[in-house]
């Protein structure tokens, strides 16, 4: 029988969605209950129901799962951050593995072996990264995270995968907004000032950026959130952007400095790297190491070889191996980024690494028409993969290997059956774990020219 709204139903959990939502079945229908684990007997509360599916929160557990532990978090059942905070680490390998394996064979029709995940020896206060959403009422700040596909804030004041370092930065653009009576900026209005506070770390350096996100064009009693911020000894850079768009996009494209450094210095793998608000950068520093690693491994330079890194950030994965290579080109569309990654280049000695701004296709074009013609070809694309028509470019340039580093296994594996159409197979996959406690996953592949 079909379900119905409000209906409460016994489910076994079989499997859990690319989202981090268990699934099971009542009479041949799915049923989507988030909160829940493999192996879990729950009883679900239907709360939205289709022809062909459902949707449910978990009402009891009836039979746990092994998997199950108990939550470390206050919120993570209502946060949209921590899917698995309530499984054991080696169950959530276990998925993160299938997950990779499961979009390669089922989505790119690729018979490719997939290595072991690359555990993280940590998996808590990792991210190096924040963007706190806020809302502010009687000139209390509440800062947190989206609920899960939603824009509702959950207010979260300890959250275990950010750096704790940020907590007293938090502290400060309290008490500045309190003083200045500051408002939040409202969605469905396009009114109020403050949209995010974003804050990043350089974990080898302990050094810290902070950053208001508003909605405007100049930041009220600048100097009072300066003063506050930078009694903090690791604090050092502050500046606003600004954003008046209508839009999810956190970040603007102007920036404003006000305090010290406009970039903060963290090392990766012995090299300097400067980031900037705008700049790409892996969010685990420890995880990227061993990504880069691996990443070089599959590259396996001798020192002869052209590299292109067609979605290079701020230069980290090409500059990396620039020691093996014998040039290095970066190609990156966000113009600060590519200022950071020269300006990485120089600061690390490196003399034999060239950087352009530009989309990824365009670029690869006028390196193509340059004839520059790569030994091995990097590419790390944002979720959504590489564009289509870059894979007639790539196929021009010919390069003897691919190495391609992935955040989605789906948009991963239909690009690699891109790439098998024009002459590239796929050698060897490993998945890297660079966000514990979530549902996503890094995956470093090895493409070689048939």
């Amino acid at each position: 029988m079909s379900l119905k709204k409000n209906d409460d139903v016994r489910l076994v959990i079989e499997d859990m969605t690319s989202e981090g939502s268990s699934v099971g079945h009542y009479d041949s229908q799915a049923v989507f209950v988030r909160g829940a684990v493999t192996g879990d007997e729950v009883l679900a509360h239907i709360i939205k129901a289709k022809k062909n599916y459902a949707v449910g929160v978990v009402k009891d557990i009836i039979n746990p799962s092994p998997d199950r532990i108990k939550s470390d978090c206050s919120v993570s059942d209502k946060c949209g951050g921590c899917s698995f905070r309530n499984m054991t680490y080696d169950a959530e390998i276990r998925y993160k593995y299938n997950r990779v394996a499961d979009a390669v064979t089922r989505i790119g029709h690729i018979d490719a072996p997939v290595k072991d995940v690359i555990r993280a020896d940590k998996v808590d206060f990792y991210r190096n990264k924040a963007q706190y959403p806020v809302s502010i009422e009687n000139g209390e700040l509440e800062y947190g995270f989206y609920a899960y596909k939603s824009h509702r804030i959950v207010p979260c004041a300890d959250c275990r995968l950010q750096s704790p370092d940020f907590q007293p930065c938090l502290d400060a653009f309290k008490k500045w907004v309190k003083k200045n009576n500051i408002s939040s900026y409202d969605e469905k209005s396009g009114r109020g000032l403050l949209r995010h506070i974003y804050l990043r770390q350089a974990f080898a350096t302990g050094e810290i950026m902070a950053c208001a996100v508003i909605n405007g064009e100049r930041l009220p009693d600048s100097d009072y959130l300066v003063y506050l911020l930078s009694k903090n000894e690791k604090v050092k850079s502050v500046c606003f952007n600004v954003n008046k768009q209508p839009t999810n996009v956190i970040l603007g494209d102007k920036t404003v400095p006000l305090y010290g450094s406009e970039t903060i210095c963290d090392v990766l793998l012995g090299k300097k790297f400067l980031i900037s608000p705008e700049s790409f950068y892996q969010v685990n520093h420890a995880q990227c190491e061993k990504l880069y690693k691996k990443a070089a491994e599959y590259a396996n330079l001798s020192g002869n070889e052209t590299v292109i890194d067609l979605y290079c950030g701020a230069g980290t994965i090409g500059l990396s191996m620039a020691d093996k290579a014998k040039k290095i080109y970066g190609v990156e569309i966000v113009p600060q980024a590519v200022e950071n990654a020269s300006k990485n280049a120089e600061i690390n000695g490196i003399t034999n690494a060239e950087f352009f701004c530009g989309d990824a296709f365009d670029a690869a074009k006028m390196l193509e028409n340059k004839g520059i013609i790569p030994d091995v070809l990097i590419l790390d694309p944002p979720r959504k993969g590489c564009q289509k028509e870059l894979f007639d470019v790539v196929k021009k340039m010919s390069p003897n290997r691919i190495v391609y580093v992935s955040c989605d296994p789906a948009t991963l594996a239909r690009d690699l059956a891109l790439l098998a159409l024009k002459g590239y197979k796929t050698l060897e996959l490993t998945p890297v774990d660079m966000f514990p406690r979530t549902p996503h996953v890094e995956t470093v592949a090895l493409i070689e020219k048939i």
